[in-house]
């Protein structure tokens, strides 16, 4: 089986215990407002240009196609052309036999307490080429799944019984916000939260402090809330990363986050701490 995957990290010290290779795979039901990772967003392959370095020579737009909206899209010719190749394809296609091989060479230093962990976009949304990775890297490498938890039941289910560890993202409590800046209801996420934290397989809760949005008293309150009535009592914290807005020159698109990220983020850590539930920053 294939899947398409846009990137690979290694020594990663923060997808999950121990040093561990990430992989990234295309393709997201989600759109959240604050997306670090719009190049993980389309299932598909795109053309991806670098803004550092252009000569503004105009060669990869003479190949290149608007779309009706007044992007541009490049083309394979597009990268031919630019002479300092700052144009590329984002998304690999590769089988599972081919990425586990690839994840197996450093074995024995991913064995070292640490493993491999698939993140995304959503990996999820390539569940049976995400599975079929996993069976082969049972008794091998420790695997993690790092997920916003929108999927079907099934699937999570079966998720749960082949995976070693979950980093699970919790953003925002009440529906109708959270489908105002993620164009999803939180339904199915809080459903299959309440079967990780059932199942007894390990995990961890990960919560990302946008301002204005996920960060308020009340988004937070309820969300200690809801790590309270499972019986949860540790949680990250992830800063907004203003880094963000910069990759989605790259995809020829405008960031525009519909809040102010210029405001510092309020962790309000004491809103965790009155439910007995310890955070950390990251």
């Amino acid at each position: 089986m294939t899947g398409t995957i846009f990137s690979i990290e290694e020594f990663s010290v923060y997808d999950g215990p121990g040093i561990r290779s990430t992989v990234f795979l295309k393709g997201c039901p989600l759109r959240c407002s604050w997306c670090h990772n719009p190049e993980g967003q389309l299932k598909e392959s795109e053309m991806i240009k670098s803004p550092n370095g252009c000569i503004g020579c105009g060669a990869c737009l003479q190949t290149s196609v608007q779309k009706e909206d007044g992007s541009i899209s490049f083309t394979e010719e597009s990268i031919k052309n630019c002479p300092i190749n700052l144009i590329r394809v984002c998304g690999e296609t590769v089988s599972s036999g081919q990425l586990c091989e690839t994840l197996l060479k450093n074995k024995r230093i991913l064995n070292a307490g640490g493993g491999v962990t698939f993140s995304g976009g959503e990996p999820f949304l390539q569940s049976k080429f995400l599975f079929e990775c996993i069976m082969k890297l049972k008794n091998k490498l420790h695997t993690a799944i790092q997920t916003s938890g929108y999927c079907d039941a099934d699937t999570f289910c079966n998720a749960l019984n082949i995976t070693d560890y979950f980093l699970f993202d919790l953003k925002l409590a009440d529906d109708a916000m959270h489908i105002k800046y993620t164009g999803v209801s939180n339904r199915p996420i809080l459903r299959n939260f309440s079967a990780l934290a059932k199942s007894g397989v390990p995990y961890v809760v990960r919560i990302p402090l946008i301002p204005g949005v996920t960060d308020s008293t009340r988004n937070l309150t309820q969300l200690a809330q809801i790590l309270n009535d499972n019986h949860v009592s540790y949680a990250e914290l992830l800063p907004y990363n203003k880094m963000a807005g910069g990759k989605y020159k790259m995809l020829q698109r405008n960031y525009m986050p519909g809040f102010d990220e210029t405001a510092p983020p309020q962790p309000r850590q004491d809103l965790f701490w009155s439910f007995g539930i310890r955070t950390k920053i990251m």
